[in-house]
């Protein structure tokens, strides 16, 4: 049977797509769920507001922390009125910080962390973030000229899990991101670095598979086998959790 692989949406007011029939959406990018069926995972939607995430881990082999708006400030002592930030779902926040703690504690649950939900897992676990990269550097290469999306070639750790998933330790990142990781969770090893600095990859010690990148390899996965092998491994690894029939 082929793993079922949860992915996290969008808060219901993160996104405004009102129209005169729905006021409200729980949405993801297209790009997640076609990387999760090329790699043979079969996607399912986790919306926020879940109080009990254990329901979701025992129907999933896997899981995927999409990306999205900010984490509200006042989670890692940040400054609520900094006029950078973007809008906040406080739902979101709740939910997705005890599925990430869920996830840490559970060895047997292999998970992917993509930028926001990167800056999700060090925060859940007490790290802080950059309210906008403009405060620690002064020129920002994470971002292209519209705001957004951009190429960065990064270097990862040759002896990092990672590297070792993508099958490289160079890689072309596309990258579109404008708050970054500041102060590291105890518990989080950093992997990867931007040439200025910002940490770009993380990896949860001692757990077997727990992967973080501040980047979107949803967005060149079905062109760039480096980023397509993040979705295949972490469903390879969910293959051998529905295998032995692993529940918390």
């Amino acid at each position: 049977m082929a793993p079922i692989i949860g992915l996290t949406t969008y808060g219901r007011h993160e996104r405004d797509l009102a129209n005169e029939y729905y006021e409200e959406f729980f949405l993801i990018p297209a790009d997640y769920v076609d990387a999760v069926r090329r790699a043979g995972g079969v996607p399912i939607l986790l919306p926020p507001g879940e109080t009990d995430w254990q329901r979701w881990l025992d129907i999933t082999d896997g899981i995927i922390l999409t990306g999205g708006s900010d984490i509200h400030p006042a989670r890692y002592g940040g400054d609520s009125k900094h006029p950078k930030l973007t809008g906040h779902d406080l739902i979101r926040d709740e939910s997705e910080f005890t599925l990430v703690r869920e996830l840490v504690s559970n060895p047997a649950m292999p998970f992917l962390c993509i930028c926001r939900g990167a800056q999700v897992l060090n925060v859940a676990l007490g790290g802080t973030l950059y309210e906008d990269m403009a405060d620690a550097v002064e020129v920002d290469i994470h971002r292209g000229d519209d705001g957004f999306w951009t190429d960065q070639p990064l270097t990862v750790d040759p002896d990092s899990q990672l590297a070792q998933v993508m099958g490289t330790s160079e890689v072309t990142a596309i990258s579109g991101h404008h708050q970054a990781i500041r102060e590291v969770a105890p518990a989080l090893e950093v992997i990867a670095e931007a040439a200025d600095g910002i940490i770009e990859a993380l990896q949860v010690s001692g757990h077997p598979w727990a992967l973080a990148v501040q980047w979107h390899p949803e967005r060149t996965a079905a062109t760039d086998p480096t980023q397509q092998r993040l979705f295949d491994q972490l469903v390879e690894a969910a293959k051998e959790k529905g295998k032995l029939g692993i529940k918390k």
